[in-house]
């Protein structure tokens, strides 16, 4: 005989399996009587589960979804596909769904029973995902360590692959993950240089806890210095533009992992934006299809009114 917290969770699971049930069938399922059946289910309504009932011989049990979300009761196989299917969501695109299933993912995984963590753990093993024409995707094992030691507020040691291909080891204090679309990046305040960096996640090798606090005193906005760092990457050339056009709008025309923005008064923004080489970066403004003035340097506005001049010419 299973004990009542057991039963219970076996009752609540076969409620929630399917839309009623009849007393008897409840109680053949559990191997109790008609009685003790009751008895749980007028538990299960103390706990705040919404069970209704109804008399006679085509009556019966049904579970009624309540205002509030109670605990889920999931088998084996059940877990385990939710946190599968969280884990690829974590790797989707879909504007605020990927924060959302990683946020469910590292709770779920924190109450998984070990036998079903070490099945998702085959599984990460087994799955192999092609890279993005924006790179290689980041692990979703390595994205919950980095969500967990933002919540520990733990100061670690990180293994770090720089944009040369160079390991590092560095002592960060994780703050954030952010992730603008194509890729997670992990913002955390490097010890060594006591300023705050971002960390591409896909190239983060391993992070260890140290067992000492985290220092998060002003703390950045974390979207923000992921956008700045992005926009004003290693590129060999920088030009600064004016747009007629407010900080919302241009900010749609530009988003601001490619430029870092700044008004100038109410209808205008002056944009800073990297490019290859300064035809590259013409290239890359003229495709925006508006009005704008190149403020520096002079070779992209040259380059701009060159390939300005050629379209005129082509058009005869």
């Amino acid at each position: 005989m299973i004990g009542s917290s057991a039963r219970l969770l076996r009752l609540l699971s076969l409620l929630s399996s399917r839309p009623s049930w009849t007393c008897a069938e409840l109680a053949a399922r559990m191997e109790v009587t008609d009685r003790t059946v009751r008895r749980d289910v007028a538990r299960l309504r103390e706990l705040g589960y919404t069970v209704d009932s109804e008399a006679g011989p085509w009556g019966g049990y049904r579970l009624r979804a309540g205002s509030r979300v109670p605990p889920l009761v999931l088998d084996d196989e059940e877990a385990l596909a939710v946190a599968a299917g969280l884990r690829e969501a974590a790797q989707g695109t879909a504007s605020g769904a990927d924060q959302a299933a990683l946020s469910a993912l590292l709770k779920l995984r924190q109450v998984l029973p070990p036998r079903i963590a070490r099945r998702l753990g085959d599984l990460d093993d087994a799955f192999v995902s092609l890279p993005t024409a924006d790179g290689p995707r980041v692990a979703t094992g390595m994205l919950l360590e980095l969500a967990a030691a933002c919540r520990r507020g733990e100061r670690a040691r990180l293994s770090y692959v720089d944009a040369e291909g160079r390991t590092t080891l560095r002592e960060v204090d994780p703050y954030r993950l952010v992730c603008t679309g194509r890729r997670w990046y992990f913002v955390a305040r490097d010890v060594a240089r006591g300023e705050w960096r971002t960390f591409r996640a896909d190239r983060v090798g391993r992070l260890q806890p140290t067992g000492r606090p985290a220092d998060l005193g002003d703390p950045p906005d974390p979207a923000r210095l992921v956008s700045r760092n992005i926009a004003n990457g290693p590129y060999p050339v920088s030009a600064t533009v004016r747009i007629p056009l407010p900080m919302d709008a241009a900010l749609r025309l530009v988003p601001a992992t490619v430029g870092t923005h700044r008004a100038d008064g109410p209808d205008a923004t002056v944009v800073d934006v990297g490019g290859p080489d300064p035809d590259g970066l013409a290239r890359y403004l003229l495709g925006l299809g508006t009005p704008l003035r190149v403020l520096a340097p002079d070779s992209v506005r040259q380059a701009l009114v060159e390939r300005a001049r050629r379209l005129l010419e082509a058009q005869g």
